[in-house]
């Protein structure tokens, strides 16, 4: 069985996250695949809850400094969010040593380093949890490990922005990923964390 990402745990309350037009299912925001649970807590992506690990279910333990938890794999629930959001596309992380925190990933998920990027000053390398792809990134102004953000797909991301509209969303832009468009949720609407919005293709 694959190592998969089964939630990202999100510090907040779920009324930032339905302004946005996400279902919120009693504290979840269930997607295809990984989803999002709200605790109320400090704001911030706090920690990941992974299925398929060799460890019992309810074990915290961290991944070269990722907070992270065991679970069983859950029942899926589909539900149609009036924003066209419908998956997580990739989690970004941070970190001092991108070797390092690479290793870490791949001994306690089994899940290999695809691909290493230098990008001036920033390097990146890339895992793939089940239909998660991690993100990890170095660079100079970062002295240790924590989440940062994460990218969802949706369906349709021009409607999606004219829905959101302006005040809340970037006007998208090309990706790096080719053929692909990428609009930034703005830090006013509430989520408490570097959230962004791609089109699949």
């Amino acid at each position: 069985m694959s190592v998969r990402v089964e939630s990202l745990v999100v510090g907040g309350e779920a009324a930032p996250w339905q302004r946005l037009g996400f279902v919120v299912v009693e504290g979840r925001i269930p997607l295809h695949g990984a989803g999002v649970r709200l605790d109320g807590d400090r704001p911030g992506l706090r920690e990941w809850e992974l299925s398929g690990l060799s460890r019992p279910a309810g074990d915290r333990f961290d991944i070269d400094g990722v907070p992270t938890v065991a679970v069983d794999a859950p029942d899926p629930v589909l539900v149609e969010h009036r924003n066209g959001v419908y998956e997580v596309d990739h989690v970004v992380i941070t970190t001092d040593d991108l070797m390092r925190t690479s290793a870490a990933l791949e001994s306690a998920t089994g899940a290999p380093c695809r691909r290493v990027r230098e990008a001036g000053p920033m390097r990146q390398a890339f895992h793939r949890l089940a239909g998660v792809v991690v993100e990890l990134v170095e660079h100079g102004d970062v002295d240790t490990v924590s989440f940062f953000g994460v990218a969802f797909n949706c369906g349709d991301l021009a409607a999606a922005v004219v829905l959101l509209g302006p005040a809340a969303i970037s006007e998208p832009k090309d990706a790096v990923q080719p053929g692909r468009r990428i609009a930034t949720v703005r830090e006013v609407a509430g989520l408490g964390l570097p959230v962004a919005i791609m089109s699949v293709s």
